[in-house]
C-alpha cells in the first residue's frame, strides 16, 4: 500500500470515530440511559400533610415535628435512650388564617426534652385543599401559664393592618422567681403568619 492510500485510510478512520462519536453523544444508547448516574438533581422538600391540627408535621427550632393524634415521641439522639415529647396543649381558635374560606387552626404545642423545663410553642395549621400544613412554632416560655387565644382584627393607631392576627395571652413570672413560684404576670404575643413561609411574625400592639 503506497503512502498516499495509507493515508485515505487513516483519514477515513478517523472521519468515522469522530461520526460516530457524535451520534451517541446526540443519541445515547438505551442501556446507558437505563444506567443509574451520579448527576446533580434538585429535589423539592417533601410536605406532611396532616388531617387536622393534631396530625401534622410542625417546624420547632428548626426540626419538624409530625404528631400522631397529637403527640409525637422521638430520641433526642441517634442511640439515645432519653427523649424529646411534643404535645398539642390546645388553647386553639379556629379562623381562616390565609384569607381562602377554610377554617384554620392556631394553638399551642408544649415540648420536653428530658429535663424539667416544659417549653410552650405558638403555631398554626392551614387548612388547604390537601391536607393541613402546620407553621413554625414561636417559643412563648418555658413552664408558663397559656391563656386564651383570640383573634383581632382592624388596625392600630398607627394604620397597621392586624388583619388575621393572633393573640396569644399567658401568664409568666417575674424576672429571676423561681419556677416553684406560679406565673402571674399577664402577656399577650401578637402573631400574624405568612402563609408562604409558614412563619409567624410579631403584630406591634395597639
Amino acid at each position: 500500500m503506497t503512502t498516499s492510500w495509507k493515508t485515505l485510510v487513516a483519514t477515513a478512520v478517523a472521519l468515522g470515530v469522530v461520526a460516530i462519536g457524535v451520534v451517541l453523544f446526540i443519541r445515547p444508547p438505551a442501556a446507558w440511559l437505563s444506567q443509574p448516574h451520579n448527576m446533580a438533581t434538585t429535589t423539592p422538600p417533601s410536605t406532611h400533610l396532616g388531617t387536622d391540627a393534631k396530625n401534622t408535621t410542625y417546624t420547632i427550632d428548626g426540626s419538624p415535628v409530625t404528631l400522631v393524634d397529637g403527640v409525637s415521641v422521638v430520641a433526642a439522639a441517634p442511640g439515645s435512650a432519653a427523649t424529646i415529647t411534643t404535645r398539642y396543649f390546645g388553647n386553639e381558635v379556629v379562623h381562616d388564617l390565609n384569607g381562602d374560606g377554610r377554617p384554620d387552626t392556631a394553638g399551642i404545642l408544649t415540648q420536653s426534652t428530658g429535663g424539667s423545663g416544659t417549653f410552650y410553642y405558638a403555631v398554626a395549621a392551614l387548612n388547604t385543599p390537601s391536607g393541613y400544613v402546620g407553621s413554625q412554632g414561636v417559643l412563648l416560655g418555658d413552664r408558663i401559664a397559656p391563656q386564651a387565644t383570640t383573634i383581632d382584627e382592624g388596625t392600630t393607631t398607627m394604620g397597621t393592618n392586624r388583619q388575621n392576627v393572633v393573640v396569644f395571652n399567658y401568664a409568666e413570672r417575674k424576672p429571676g422567681e423561681s419556677f416553684a413560684t406560679p406565673p402571674s404576670i399577664g402577656k399577650s404575643l401578637w402573631l400574624k403568619l405568612d402563609p408562604a413561609t409558614m412563619q409567624f411574625g410579631e403584630v406591634m400592639q395597639q
